[in-house]
């Protein structure tokens, strides 16, 4: 072996032992045979909210390998010393980004500038970073953003990421943990999430609900009523289904042509979603429908009422759809990226595809919480990147009636 070798030093801050962030730096190390590294400075924090500092210095026999490692390591947060500034490059076509443009994580992330470092704005998962260079602003943009000219990052020299840390209190997300379990104590948990709510409301921040059918098929729209009628939540994102079905039901008490109060079958109710959305086009929107009379109660009756944001992203298999669904999903996306501005919670409730796109444009920092009886859900959602999310496997009605109880009382 050559006894040439490359060194590199890597510094570390924060909670760096509790959140794992020095424990993924000496694996990612040790995985590499020809690798070695030694602590030059490692300073421990004396109290649970204090931080801690290691400086770290790499060795490899190959240049190459040095770099990969240099990448893998900013990933989990490690500082390159004498990394040098943060490349852009101009785009050459709308609504494409330059060849080997970095890629975002929905952590929090900050490039390095001529005169130091920049956090980046509006972070979010999957994006590319675009610097104006006037104001020097980072921000996360989506690739259909684009616009031939706008300088964009290259590679990952000169940008760093904040990975998420450990609570510093035994709150409810600590307690939950990063694992998917149905034999968690439901109660102490929903009671947990209502907690998390009322403070994030007390202090000025938003709450978002992404809800999925079930909750009307199941009957417990009007437990989800009383939380929006009560002030609990600020914007709810669903699909064509969950709003038509309520819709229906508060037109003919049925959803997709059962009846709530009895369960079972209407004679005809088959017809009844379908003349529902005929009615609610022929008035323009849902809230035409809702100032006419037409509407009187439901989840998006009380929705008009109490000035809660929603946004209806369409699907193929949509019937009608409702004249409020945004059937264009780059505009869908667009339009949820504006309204997540102040969310500090989200709660998604018995949708995969929904739960999925939402988390895809949160950042890491907003607490997110998944529910639904099918634990793959939260393992997709967790999978896809937002790795902040933590499950709750129930069904929709106990969650949604012990979630009611212990808001509203």
């Amino acid at each position: 072996m050559s006894d040439i070798v490359y060194t590199a030093r890597i510094e570390l801050h924060g909670h760096i032992i509790d959140s794992l962030t020095l424990p993924r730096v000496f694996s990612a190390i040790m995985a590499d045979g020809e690798s070695d590294f030694e602590v030059e400075e490692f300073i421990i924090g004396r109290h649970k909210t204090d931080s801690s500092y290691a400086r770290i210095a790499i060795t490899t026999p190959h240049q190459s390998r040095l770099n990969e490692l240099l990448d893998e390591l900013r990933l989990v947060g490690a500082e390159v010393v004498d990394d040098t500034l943060a490349e852009f490059v101009e785009a050459d076509l709308d609504g494409v980004f330059p060849d080997h443009f970095y890629a975002t994580t929905n952590l929090q992330t900050s490039v390095r500038l001529t005169d130091g470092w920049y956090e980046v704005h509006r972070q979010e998962m999957d994006c590319g970073l675009r610097l104006d260079p006037n104001s020097k602003q980072v921000e996360c943009m989506p690739m259909h953003w684009v616009r031939r000219g706008d300088l964009i990052a290259v590679g990952k020299h000169g940008i760093r990421v904040v990975p998420l840390e450990r609570a510093r209190n035994r709150e409810l997300f600590e307690f939950m943990g990063s694992t998917v379990s149905s034999e968690k104590p439901k109660k102490l948990l929903i009671d947990g999430i209502a907690n998390e709510i009322r403070e994030i409301k007390a202090h000025g921040g938003k709450v978002l609900l992404v809800a999925g059918p079930a909750i009307i098929h199941t009957g417990v729209g009007v437990y989800l009523s009383e939380i929006i009628t009560a002030g609990y939540i600020d914007v709810l994102f669903a699909g064509n289904a969950l709003a038509l079905h309520d819709l229906e039901n508060a037109v003919y008490g049925t959803s997709l042509g059962v009846s709530l109060s009895q369960g079972k079958n209407i004679e005809g109710g088959h017809e009844h979603h379908l003349r529902t959305v005929n009615t609610i086009r022929r008035h323009g929107s849902i809230r035409a429908a809702v100032e006419a009379g037409y509407i009187t109660s439901g989840v998006m009756h009380d929705c008009v009422k109490h000035g809660v944001d929603f946004i209806l992203a369409g699907s193929i298999r949509d019937d009608g759809p409702l004249p409020d669904v945004i059937t264009d999903m780059i505009v869908a996306q667009d339009a949820m990226r504006k309204k997540i501005v102040g969310v500090k919670i989200a709660i998604m409730i018995s949708t995969m595809l929904h739960s999925i796109a939402t988390g895809n444009v949160l950042p890491a920092d907003v607490k997110t919480v998944c529910v639904d009886i099918n634990p793959a859900t939260v393992t997709k959602l967790a999978d896809r990147g937002s790795h902040q999310a933590l499950g709750l496997v129930t069904d929709v009605e106990s969650f949604l009636r012990e979630l009611r109880n212990a808001l509203v009382g």
